[in-house]
């Protein structure tokens, strides 16, 4: 009896073990601000690919400040896709040969499934009238960003500022002098987008939030609408959200052919629609017509067109010396 009992016991670890092993899982290292949207993704991707190949996946996510993350998977995080919101964090992994180099051109729209843009919440009701840049220079105006160091929401904040003195005619010289005015009103810069909405929000710091359009969704959802108002600058950037399969990871792991249909999906209507939901502007031109009461029209200017692209900004802005160095502690 005892043997038998023993022999079923065994057959039951088996079991259990090789439906472990039969089941994937694929760890996504994503940008601080997106986890809301990959929560709902994942729920729905894992039903789709259930469907379509009969097989059970399970989905694990890591977040942070983009360039955290990114140097989390160069540092060794077996993270099997990165789903990040500047394509310098995807670079950094493609010259360390974590990602592939030609890592643009694996998926449709430079492997951006989505776009967003930087914007400023403000408390309820706006008690400082913020509409546009020119207001967050203002003495006694107290403005929360991200480090444009350790997170590409900040890297995105900061080249919007530039890009507006730019756009309205300004000279480089006089778009250095008004990012510097901009940082010395800024108290705290925080480590990703997330960490930027709790200082702003939980710890009652600043007047205005600089944060991705997509920020405000998820702010509505976790502290309840009508804590913050978004206002719309006359003119800003477009940020595009780049996704990249980790070679090094899936060839370890054997997840590549999971790992590409996760990504491959974030172009599907589904997707596209679940983007919408959070506020993250869908590529899919029919999606994007639906949601435009969400999609507010404003001035966009690219990376490229004013900054030649986002590595010739990094190199000139944000690696140590650049240009934010020495506006922020021109500012201190």
């Amino acid at each position: 009896m005892k043997s038998r009992l023993k022999i079923a016991l065994a057959a039951a670890v088996l079991a259990a073990s090789s439906l472990a092993s039969a089941q994937q899982t694929l760890l996504n290292s994503s940008y601080d601000v997106a986890r809301e949207f990959y929560k709902d993704y994942n729920t729905a991707f894992v039903a789709h690919y259930k469907k379509t190949t009969g097989k059970d996946v399970k989905i694990d996510q890591s977040h942070g400040g983009s360039s955290a993350q990114a140097r989390a998977v160069a540092d060794g995080l077996d993270a099997d896709v990165v789903t990040m919101n500047t394509s310098t964090d995807i670079d950094f992994l493609a010259e360390r040969g974590v990602v592939a180099k030609d890592w643009t051109k694996r998926f449709p729209d430079n492997a951006s499934p989505t776009t967003s843009t930087m914007l400023f919440l403000t408390r309820n009701g706006n008690p400082k009238n913020i509409k546009d840049w020119d207001d967050l220079i203002k003495p006694g105006i107290q403005v929360v960003v991200v480090n444009p160091k350790t997170g590409g929401n900040g890297r995105y904040a900061y080249l919007a500022a530039w890009g507006y003195v730019k756009k309205k005619g300004g000279s480089d010289a006089q778009a250095a002098e008004f990012v510097g005015k901009l940082y010395k009103n800024v108290p705290v810069l925080g480590k990703g987008g997330r960490d930027a909405t709790t200082t702003f929000l939980q710890r009652n710091v600043g007047d205005v939030l600089i944060t991705f359009e997509s920020e405000v969704v998820s702010i509505n959802r976790e502290f309840g609408d009508g804590k913050v108002d978004a206002v719309y600058p006359s003119i800003s950037i477009l940020a595009e959200n780049p996704v990249a399969v980790v070679e090094r990871t899936v060839a370890k792991k054997g997840t590549g052919e999971l790992a590409k249909a996760y990504l491959d999906w974030l172009y599907s209507d589904e997707a596209q629609e679940i983007a919408a939901k959070h506020a993250l502007r869908p590529r899919s031109q029919a999606v994007l017509k639906k949601h435009a009461d969400v999609f507010k029209p404003l001035q966009l200017f690219t990376v490229q067109e004013l900054f030649g692209s986002l590595g010739e900004a990094q190199k000139v802005h944000f690696n140590d010396g650049g240009q934010f160095d020495k506006l922020y502690t021109a500012g201190r």
